[in-house]
């Protein structure tokens, strides 16, 4: 049976999803009651979540794995169950279109939408704190900042205190964005980005009105998801800035680049080899970061050029000579490494960005190198 999932639409990345309902199919016990919650969280609206509770559990012990709706015995059954649909769901989940913003209405699409109060920052930080307030209600601060429950009076810890810990700054739970500076913003995006952990499970506590309450806790899912949609508020808002997903700055604000230098950097961070990844790491930390300077620039291509000097055979052996020499010159003639008085150091910044690039894509081409004179030498 072929089922039509054009009526679904994804709240959450496609491998992100897939991921999580792939561990639901492989975990036993209660695993309907972990695809609900996921269908719940990951799709827009309720028909996912309603379609599969409306379909048969065939797994539960008094069901006939022969039963049809058709006349006659010996006629497999004919309406497919909860487990079917799920991992049918599950394996053609490329096929889901994503949720997006409704086209504008009519106030904005005539000039009469709310004002804009000219700053980047400013025009994000109600965005991120709904954005927050959604995780809060799903659960994933319930790890760190507790859940009240009418059968348990202890003491929840002090939302306040925990985010203080981290960012040393009081009183900021809960939120209010009109009070922030842009540090104590882009410093509670990094924040939230380590506190929230995904609840895998939840149930229902209907005493006393209590509601859900969250368990099987995961920070994994949890920050791909939290980066994904603060990464999309971000870019919407014109924000050149975005979160890590991998590196010695995991999670921690970088400056966007173009596709091809996030290809360049993420080859870098997960083919170097051991004795050079953490070298190869500080030092994209170092260039990348919010808060960088042409001092740490400057550290970050010292960082490459250490790692190229110790590879300066092969360079020589793969590179005509004039070609080795000019890598190596850059590095030594200009206000970057030994840091003497006959070195250049009237140039502009934009220079820094140039020479990190060409070192971080020459240190990856040696890693290639290298990978594939292992792979000629054979076992």
């Amino acid at each position: 049976m072929s089922l039509d999932f054009s009526n679904y639409e994804l709240l959450w990345p496609t491998a992100l999803f897939v991921s999580e309902g792939e561990r639901i199919l492989r975990s036993t016990g209660s695993w309907q009651d972990r695809a609900k919650w996921l269908l719940t969280e990951a799709l827009a609206g309720t028909t996912g979540a309603a379609d599969f509770e409306d379909l048969p559990n065939h797994t539960a012990p008094a069901a006939d794995p022969w039963a049809t709706t058709a006349t006659g015995w010996g006629i497999k059954r004919a309406v497919m169950d909860q487990h079917e649909w799920f991992t049918d769901l599950i394996n053609r989940a490329s096929e889901l279109g994503h949720a997006v913003a409704p086209r504008p209405y009519w106030p904005q699409r005539h000039g009469k939408g709310p004002a804009h109060d000219g700053s980047t920052t400013r025009g994000t930080r109600r965005d991120f704190a709904r954005l927050i307030g959604e995780f809060a209600d799903s659960g994933y601060l319930v790890e760190v900042f507790g859940e009240e429950c009418v059968d348990d009076d202890s003491e929840l810890p002090d939302a306040s205190e925990v985010i203080d810990r981290r960012l040393g700054i009081p009183d900021l739970w809960p939120l209010a964005p009109e009070t922030w500076d842009e540090d104590t913003y882009y410093g509670l995006i990094e924040v939230f980005h380590d506190l929230v952990s995904r609840p895998r499970m939840r149930r229902h506590h209907p005493y006393g009105g209590c509601g859900w309450h969250h368990s099987e806790f995961h920070n994994g899912p949890a920050r791909v998801l939290y980066r994904w949609k603060v990464n999309q508020m971000l870019h919407e808002g014109g924000i050149e800035y975005e979160l890590a997903a991998e590196g010695e700055d995991l999670g921690r604000l970088v400056a966007v680049t173009d596709d091809a230098r996030s290809q360049l950097v993420h080859r870098a961070l997960t083919d170097s080899p051991p004795d050079i990844n953490a070298g190869v790491r500080h030092a994209i930390a170092l260039f990348r970061g919010r808060d960088t300077s042409p001092e740490s620039k400057r550290s970050a291509i010292f960082n490459l050029a250490r790692i190229l000097e110790e590879r300066r055979d092969l360079i020589k052996e793969r590179l005509h000579t004039k070609d080795e020499g000019a890598l190596f010159q850059i590095a030594n003639s200009f206000d970057l490494r030994h840091r003497n008085a006959r070195q250049q150091g009237e140039y502009d910044e934009v220079f820094l960005d140039w020479i990190f690039w060409w070192y971080l894509a020459t240190v990856e081409l040696t890693d290639r190198l290298i990978a594939a004179r292992a792979l000629s030498a054979g076992p």
